[in-house]
């Protein structure tokens, strides 16, 4: 019987010559990762197991990125919990300051994960590496620290639906704006517990960065995973990057889907994703005068190279609005590095922005760019709950980097082709 991606990648961690939806299994993992919120609560149920050692010390990550720069006494507690039980444990992956980033973006870059995985985190946007063709979900404390100690975990094999994207893309349209475009089609409970498969000539083209954007997202709609079918850009990425050897599956032709949905590319805008829910999308074009008081490109979603290379373009020789501001955060060291070389920070400081060192920071309401009471923000990242950055009276509209640099010029929610 013909099976996609997700059920093939399922069913080869368990032992099984294939797998149907509904199907409860224990599937072996190959990686695991927690944060500075999440891993104190697993490192604590951990240690009460009195197991002598983790499954595989080279098969977990550590990464203390939300909080960091420590920002208090109390996050700096949460890492000190996380550095002892890296140390304690010989865990290989633990990241820290000059070697952290946002984890999301480093373990990709680090080539920790790649096609074929399973990969869980303590973390809901751990869904970003279905971007390499991997099945990647976000799970609770309880069930890493499970999986520290088994090297497994058990799910519930979800129902696939397939999502095709056609066409070519219009200027300043990114993956920000298809995965935008597609909520707002499904809503944010559109794909409850099911697996997202993104395919067509228009995903086919995107790079591994707008494919990561997607992935990321899926669980904006309720997804158990997202993923994408690897490809020669896929495997581009990886070949200079892998740590360990990979697997690639692919769907069957004549797999079966429990809905699909196709788009036509070229009829999509830039998308702006209104308070307070990822859903309530409307095209760029559509937007009345919003005034804002700040704008944040970065996160997990849109903190990479390219993202930054997108903002800086609308950025260069102009200035941020006087009545608003602008902070610029890369997602890792590496990203900080490259943009420093190609001189994008210099454009972004001439704008008068504000550069972070790589953190969630303000994407979670947590530091570096907290909103006041009844404040809006632009901002790249990937909610807008209520709340989410700051006071329960602020506002948050999610745009991809080009809008959210030309917001930040016009004092106001716009695209590029407003300037």
């Amino acid at each position: 019987m013909a099976e996609t991606i997700t059920e093939k990648i399922l069913a080869a961690h368990s032992g099984r010559e294939r797998v149907v939806p509904g199907e409860l299994l224990n599937v072996r993992i190959d990686f695991a990762l927690a944060n500075d919120i999440t891993a104190p609560i697993a490192i604590e149920l951990f240690e009460k197991s009195q197991i002598a050692s983790v499954f595989d010390p080279e098969r977990i990550a550590l990464v203390p990125d939300h909080f960091v720069p420590n920002k208090d006494v109390n996050s700096a507690k949460q890492v000190q919990v996380m550095r002892k039980f890296a140390k304690k444990y010989g865990i290989k992956y633990f990241f820290e300051l000059g070697e952290m980033g946002i984890e999301h973006v480093l373990l990709p870059e680090k080539g920790l994960v790649g096609p074929g995985d399973v990969v869980i985190g303590a973390d809901s946007h751990t869904c970003t590496y279905g971007a390499l063709g991997a099945f990647a979900t976000g799970v609770g404390s309880t069930d890493v620290a499970a999986a520290m100690i088994t090297g497994e975990v058990w799910f519930k094999v979800p129902d696939s639906m397939r999502f095709t994207y056609r066409g070519r893309l219009g200027k300043w349209v990114t993956g920000k704006d298809l995965i935008l475009y597609t909520i707002g089609d499904i809503g944010v409970a559109g794909a409850t517990y099911r697996a997202m498969e993104f395919t067509g000539e228009a995903v086919a083209a995107l790079s591994l960065s707008d494919r990561m954007t997607m992935a990321n997202m899926a669980i904006e709609a309720g997804a158990k995973n997202g993923i994408f079918t690897p490809d020669q850009t896929t495997l581009s990425y990886m070949a200079s990057r892998a740590t360990r050897p990979f697997r690639v599956f692919e769907s069957d032709p004549d797999a079966v889907y429990v809905e699909e949905r196709s788009y036509d590319t070229a009829a999509i805008e830039p998308q702006v994703a209104f308070p307070h829910l990822p859903e309530n999308t409307r095209a760029v074009s559509q937007v009345e005068t919003i005034p804002i008081d700040q704008v944040v490109i970065g996160s997990c979603t849109n903190g990479r190279i390219e993202d930054l290379r997108m903002a800086a373009q609308v950025l260069q020789g102009r200035t941020v609005h006087r009545e608003v501001r602008l902070i610029v955060i890369p997602a890792t060291p590496a990203v900080y590095r490259q943009a420093l070389s190609e001189g994008l920070l210099e454009i972004f400081l001439d704008a008068k922005g504000v550069v972070s060192p790589p953190t969630c920071g303000p994407c979670l309401g947590g530091f570096m760019g907290i909103l006041g009471p009844g404040e809006r923000a632009v901002a790249t990242t990937n909610r807008n709950f209520v709340g989410r950055m700051g006071h329960a009276t602020s506002e948050v509209y999610l745009a991809n980097p080009a809008v959210a640099a030309a917001s930040a010029v016009l004092g106001r929610i716009g695209g590029p082709e407003a300037l």
